[in-house]
């Protein structure tokens, strides 16, 4: 298959905003849809299809469906993963073009790390606020959403990658409101809980 440069460009998009929400879904389905040769792969990207990289990122991808399921353990897992998918997401953009197209490859990886990034922030700040509710549904109906993107985001920057260029700034616009409305009502109910500790712990010495 003869990739033009939007077409590149549409796969390292899809590459670094997929990995801002599971990282390892990205690598296990790209190198797995190589190594069946239901595509064929990038140079830069091969490695992803080999059988020690398929089986540890398989490994990954099982560790973190369950993780992320599960309120508290799923934000710190996106705490911990802060340091992982925004790099990772540049890298793989990056590698879509390759060394012998450095340009292309640097453009790639700004883009790929800020889409990272901007999928990343998104999917935190809502799992966060998701895990203000005593209910787990919501957690694991947004959980199950992010599932479901990640393949249909991939499949679509090689099948339809004007589609996904639509979605795309769709999503950043959506990205955008969602971390503004929620890091404001995160911050409400960190100092609403904060008044109510002073106000506890100067009953106590009171009454001391």
């Amino acid at each position: 298959m003869n990739l033009d440069t939007p077409q590149l460009l549409a796969i390292a998009a899809a590459l670094g905003w997929a990995s801002g929400l599971r990282l390892y879904a990205v690598l296990f389905l790209t190198g797995a849809a190589g190594a069946l040769g239901w595509i064929e792969l990038p140079h830069g990207l091969r490695l992803l299809q080999h059988p020690l990289m398929l089986g540890a990122s398989g490994v990954m991808l099982c560790v973190e469906f369950f993780a992320d399921k599960i309120p508290g353990v799923d934000s710190l897992w996106d705490v911990l993963h802060t340091v992982l998918r925004i790099p990772a997401g540049a890298a793989l953009a990056a590698a879509v073009f390759g060394a012998d197209q450095a340009t292309w490859a640097t453009i790639a990886a700004v883009l790929g790390g800020g889409l990272a990034a901007s999928s990343h922030v998104a999917k935190a700040t809502t799992r966060a606020a998701a895990n203000t509710s005593p209910e787990p549904f919501s957690n694991i109906g947004l959980s199950l959403l992010g599932d479901g993107l990640v393949p249909a985001v991939l499949w679509l920057s090689w099948t339809h990658p004007l589609v996904l260029a639509a979605f795309l700034v769709l999503a950043l616009a959506v990205s955008a409101a969602l971390v503004w409305v929620l890091a404001k009502f995160l911050r409400q109910l960190v100092r609403r809980f904060s008044a109510m500790s002073r106000g506890t712990g100067a009953a106590v010495r009171e009454r001391s």
